[in-house]
């Protein structure tokens, strides 16, 4: 039998919201498999609460900085508590998209073209200065990013040039950088890969969003996006989807249950990684709970296997 488990949630991250609805949800499905189970907002006194619920096992339903980022992990290892998802180091890489995708260059992974632009660098040599560095490697139309953010916080796809200081601000609102990646014209499809030892993608989903950009809004609104199954792509398409996700586990050293998105060229088909997530939402309206149903595991038995498998690895 586990011990008593705490649901880690919300925090103080842009996230806060998502990461309340993805703690009621684990919550509640761990209450209906009968374990004892409490809910603990993530704020300065965390340590006294661990300690005062006695938590045993931390169920990480964190998003974002201060939950994805290796610094909840960190104390948990100090505190000898074990913990759902990947470790100290992998949720560091994974939060960071400009780190990420360093690394999946170094390992051949596919991944858009890309440069990275400094708030100082921006102020000091301007909007030419950019576009003389875009020159040749990131072509408008492009995704601007505040990379150390997730949910498409910070995010803002620009297809004419007058629009990428309004992108640019944005993203430094969240940090001293932004990423500037190339924008794929193509079909956006996930793929959840879980196992530890072993990683197995699941049923692969191709998503649709109703507002045209799969942004914050489309994520969490009900009825603002389509999950498609499987993805209307060429089975050896599908395939390589899937090799390329478990890969992507493999290298970075995962654990857990974690997300991996794609875009796939319409005219070549071919796959590029866009991200990685960590700690998948778990809301009504998220992706993994469906391509996990689609893998005949309800819910609550996913929750439980998540569980389960942290506590064996500690």
């Amino acid at each position: 039998m586990l011990p008593r488990i705490g649901i880690l949630m919300g925090g103080r991250s842009a996230e806060r919201e998502v990461s309340l609805r993805t703690g009621e949800a684990i919550y509640n499905a761990l209450l209906q498999k009968g374990y004892d189970v409490v809910k603990i907002d993530v704020d300065e006194q965390i340590v006294d609460n661990l300690r005062r619920e006695k938590v045993g096992l931390a169920f990480l339903a964190l998003h974002g900085p201060g939950g994805e980022d290796g610094t909840i992990q960190g104390l948990l290892e100090i505190l000898n508590i074990p913990y759902t998802g990947p470790g100290v180091l992998s949720s560091a890489v994974c939060m960071d998209k400009t780190t990420t995708k360093k690394l999946l260059v170094y390992e051949g992974l596919p991944t858009p073209r890309f440069i990275v632009v400094r708030r100082r660098e921006y102020q000091e040599a301007g909007l030419n200065g950019v576009l003389q560095r875009m020159t040749g490697m990131v072509p408008l139309p492009a995704v601007v990013k505040a990379p150390r953010q997730g949910s498409t916080i910070g995010v803002t796809f620009v297809r004419e040039q007058a629009l990428l200081p309004v992108a640019l601000e944005e993203a430094f609102r969240y940090g001293d950088d932004a990423l500037i990646e190339e924008m794929i014209d193509g079909v956006e499809v996930t793929a959840a890969v879980m196992g530890d030892e072993q990683p197995v993608a699941l049923p692969l989903i191709e998503i649709v969003s109703r507002t045209g950009y799969y942004d914050y809004q489309a994520k969490y609104t009900a009825g603002l996006s389509d999950h498609i199954m499987p993805p209307r792509l060429p089975a050896d398409v599908q395939q390589e989807l899937k090799r390329l996700a478990e890969k992507v586990y493999a290298v970075l050293e995962l654990r857990g249950v974690i997300r991996v998105d794609f875009m796939v060229s319409r005219a070549e088909h071919r796959p590029y990684i866009l991200e990685v997530n960590t700690i998948p939402g778990m809301t009504e309206t998220s992706l993994v709970p469906d391509a996990a149903r689609a893998a005949g595991m309800e819910f609550a038995d996913l929750v439980e296997k998540l569980a389960l498998s942290a506590w064996r690895s500690k």
